[in-house]
This record gives C-alpha cells, structure tokens and sequence, in this order.
C-alpha cells in the first residue's frame, strides 16, 4: 500500500524555484551572446515580477544589431538592449518594496542604480563573471551604501534543457 501521509522530500528549495524562474526566463531573450533572467519575489515569497534582456518594445530585433564587439557605438547592443532586471521592475504586478531579486547574473552598475530606487533590498545571483570591472565595482558600491545584501547562488540542481 502506497503511503500517501508524508510530504515529498525531494522538491527543490525556494531559492532554487525563484532562480528556476530567472533561469527559463532567460530562456526568452535573443541575445545570441548572454541571455539574463530576473525574478522578483516579495516577502510572502510571491513572484511580483520577471524580465530578460531584450530591445525595447517596438524595436523590431531583426533591425537592431546584437553584436557586442563592433567599432561602432550605434552598431552595437549596447545603447539598445533593456536589461533583465528593469524589465522585471517594469513588468511588476506590484510594489517590489523590500523584495528579493533573482537574477542568473550579478547587476551592473546602471541597474544596480534602478534596483534601489524601486527598493529591492536582496538579491540572489548565478553568476559574476564582470567581477572586478568598473561596473561591478560601482554595482557594488552602491549597492553596500544603500544597505541592500547580495549573495551568490551555488550551482542549483534542476535543469531547463534546450530544445
């Protein structure tokens, strides 16, 4: 006979379903380079917002250029692609007061500024790999002056597999 009376002792952590989030939300964005997931979830651990890195709406993004290494400023991504985590604050169903964000890669400095101004005050990340650039040095400095903590994420155990 089946024992249906105990809870099932191998579901996943929260922190490991809100990066799940971020995770297949990654999954959206075109980027041919570097797609970003965002999540964000509010004290009672409700999602109350998700973002990629993408163009905005409107910018067709067969017309606008994803290169990243092109001389010219205009010829690349850069000056055009909307970045995961304001994506998620915009797309936000609710105040993201006193949240956490998820986000599969650690916040520049130009969303670092968004995130505490919507005030986020956590967030989780994947992985840091500008650590040590300007940006993250900024990101960071702001991030420590306005009291928000930031912790990485260990490699977590689920898996969003590609087609």
């Amino acid at each position: 006979m089946n024992d249906n009376t105990k809870k099932n002792a191998n579901h996943i952590a929260w922190d490991e379903y809100f990066m799940g989030v971020a995770l297949l939300s990654a999954k959206r964005s075109k980027d041919p380079n570097t797609q970003v997931g965002a999540c964000i979830v509010n004290p009672k651990k409700r999602i109350v917002g998700i973002g990629y890195n993408g163009f905005p709406y409107g910018c067709d993004d067969d017309v606008f250029p994803w290169a990243n290494k092109e001389p010219g400023f205009l010829d690349n991504k850069y000056p055009y692609v909307v970045h995961a985590e304001p994506n998620a604050i915009l797309n936000a169903n609710g105040s993201v007061e006193d949240c956490t964000l998820y986000v599969s890669l650690f916040p520049c400095n130009e969303c670092a500024k968004l995130i505490i101004q919507a005030g986020i005050k956590h967030i989780v990340y994947m992985d840091d790999k500008y650590s040590g650039t300007e940006s993250d040095i900024a990101s960071k400095k702001m991030l420590d002056a306005a009291k928000i903590d930031y912790r990485k994420m260990s490699p977590i155990s689920i898996e969003i597999k590609d087609k």
